[in-house]
């Protein structure tokens, strides 16, 4: 049911993303969801247990591990809350199924600072409430599960009357869509039958044209100006035990803290993990007050009045009226990248424009006064990432309109570490200069192969070899991929390193890197260990230690 429910969703992703106004017409909810929710479904299949407990126990923490958005985080807590309810029974009655969706609603209305109605949470209580007195009749679950999906479609309908701004543009909510398409989801696992409404009269299609939304999405009705917090920041924290010796952590106080940072609050946690997620103008201040608990895990700031721009600036594309010129953001970032987990983590930490390139692909002065421009800011700094390029980065600087610093990160890792001390509340020149002293915190290792046989470092180098570099030194060489690493980050890791990234490349096995980390923790048991996939060429892993 759980996968079947990620399917149809997955299937519906782009409709959902099109109903999308609240709380902020960013675009992105069934974007949000689909990605919380694969996740979930990974975490079942990794886990290959069968019984009722197991999957959902599974299902939980895969939804909460992934969590993204505001959809995602209250669809993490829902299956949460459902989890904890289930987690004695090894198989489920449809009175212990209501009382789960019951359960579910209770954590996730808990983990909202401030629940709004007409929302997800309307069709998720709607659907448990109306489950509850569905229990009491039918015991046979297909007959049960369609009574439920025709009230979360009655509730889904309503959601216009209950939220004003779904009113005004004609639209339902798209989390609670989503919601409702998982719900659809699970009567397919057991049916095999493909159903668009289980509503006798007119649902969803009389509230919104699909056609229409192909060519005119939602967020057109909306000024980005009326967007009051800018960024939409997410973030997982690991508990360090001896930070909570000095600052006990309190759910309900750290919740009133952040907000008075922004909206759209939502905060859960539990002995391990604390996740955050709030629409922020100032992401900076959320990120100084998470870190007071342990290390950040995970870290995505998107700005969504830029979303919002680019999604009604692609409506004007498509024939419309036509948007007005879009304002010129206060920041952006441009930095350079190869790899497509690598762009993918930049971006996800705020970087406004990625231009492909590295080692072997430098991109020339042209191609970043070219990102300069796309970024569209009064203000750019200017991340290169690599020694061969920081000459590139100081002429686009010199000959772009806008107020641009480069801050001369020759490696991804000190790109990374750059890049999460930014604080659009500072200046220009208070950022260049705050990260560039966080980049000299991080040390850099690489991992890669030699073309040709050398002598190089005091070291003999027969073609083929992979050589282990670390800040441009070759530490170590060999024929084994796993010798060189291992003996490479025994020279990287002293007493005062904590956190270890292994960012694995595009020929990495996942052999080799469960080895790496295994002996990582066996030779370095108080190093924490992240592994993130970047599909770097050239190097099969980069090694970041802080």
């Amino acid at each position: 049911m759980f996968i079947e429910g990620a399917s149809e969703l997955a299937n519906k992703a782009d409709v959902v993303d099109s109903l999308n106004v609240f709380p902020v017409p960013d675009g992105d909810t069934g974007t949000n969801m689909n990605l919380t929710i694969t996740s979930g479904v990974k975490e079942i299949q990794k886990s290959q247990q069968g019984d009722v407990a197991e999957v959902a126990s599974a299902f939980a923490k895969g939804l909460l591990m992934g969590a993204r958005g505001n959809s995602g985080v209250i669809l993490s807590q829902l299956f949460r809350g459902f989890s904890k309810a289930v987690e004695r029974h090894s198989e489920l009655t449809t009175e212990q199924f209501a009382k789960a969706l019951q359960a579910g609603v209770a954590t996730a209305y808990k983990a909202v600072m401030k629940p709004v109605e007409g929302t997800i949470l309307t069709v998720a209580k709607d659907t448990a409430k109306a489950a509850e007195q569905a229990a009491k009749k039918e015991t046979d679950f297909p007959s049960f599960l369609t009574t439920i999906i025709k009230a979360a479609e009655r509730s889904l309908a309503s959601t216009p009357d209950l939220l004003p701004v779904l009113k005004e543009v004609g639209v339902v909510d798209s989390g609670g869509q989503g919601l409702v398409y998982i719900y659809a989801g699970f009567l397919q696992a057991l049916t095999g039958e493909r159903k668009p409404s289980l509503l006798a009269e007119p649902s969803i299609g009389d509230l919104i044209n699909a056609e229409h939304f192909h060519a005119q999405n939602a967020q057109s009705h909306m000024e980005t100006g009326d967007i009051e917090f800018g960024y939409c920041t997410e973030l997982m924290v690991r508990f360090d035990r001896e930070k909570l010796e000095k600052q006990p952590f309190h759910e309900e106080a750290f919740r009133e803290k952040l907000s008075e940072y922004g909206d759209s609050l939502l905060v859960v946690s539990d002995d391990d993990l604390l996740k955050v997620h709030i629409h922020a103008e100032y992401p900076g201040e959320v990120l100084t007050e998470a870190q007071a608990y342990g290390p950040l895990m995970q870290v995505k700031i998107e700005n969504m009045r830029e979303q919002h721009a680019r999604l009604t600036t692609n409506d004007s594309h498509a024939g419309h009226a036509p948007a007005t010129a879009r304002p010129k953001a206060e920041f952006a970032i441009v930095t350079v990248a190869m790899g497509s987990g690598i762009e993918k983590l930049f971006k996800g930490l705020g970087a406004d424009q990625v231009i492909a390139g590295g080692q072997t692909m430098n991109p020339s002065t042209e191609d970043i006064v070219q990102a300069i421009q796309k970024a569209n800011a009064k203000q750019v700094i200017i991340l290169p990432n690599n020694g061969n390029i920081v000459m590139a980065a100081k002429q686009a600087a010199e000959v772009s309109e806008a107020d641009v610093e480069v801050v001369a990160t020759k490696t991804v890792p000190q790109g990374l570490a750059a890049l999460l001390a930014f604080n659009p509340s500072n200046s220009l020149q208070e950022n260049a200069a705050a990260m560039a002293e966080a980049m000299k915190e991080v040390k850099t290792g690489e991992l890669t192969y030699a073309v040709r046989d050398t002598q190089m470092d005091n070291q003999t180098i027969n073609k083929g070899d992979f050589m282990g570099i670390a800040d441009k030194k070759i530490i170590a060489c060999g024929p084994r991929k796993q010798d060189v690493a291992k003996k490479l980050l025994d020279e990287m890791i002293d007493e005062e390193a904590e956190v270890l990234t292994i960012i694995t490349g595009e020929d990495a096995t996942a052999d080799d890197t469960s080895q790496i980390e295994a002996y990582v923790n066996e030779r370095h048991a108080d190093m924490e260990v992240d592994i993130v996939e970047g599909g770097q060429p050239l190097y099969s892993y980069i090694f970041s230690v802080e």
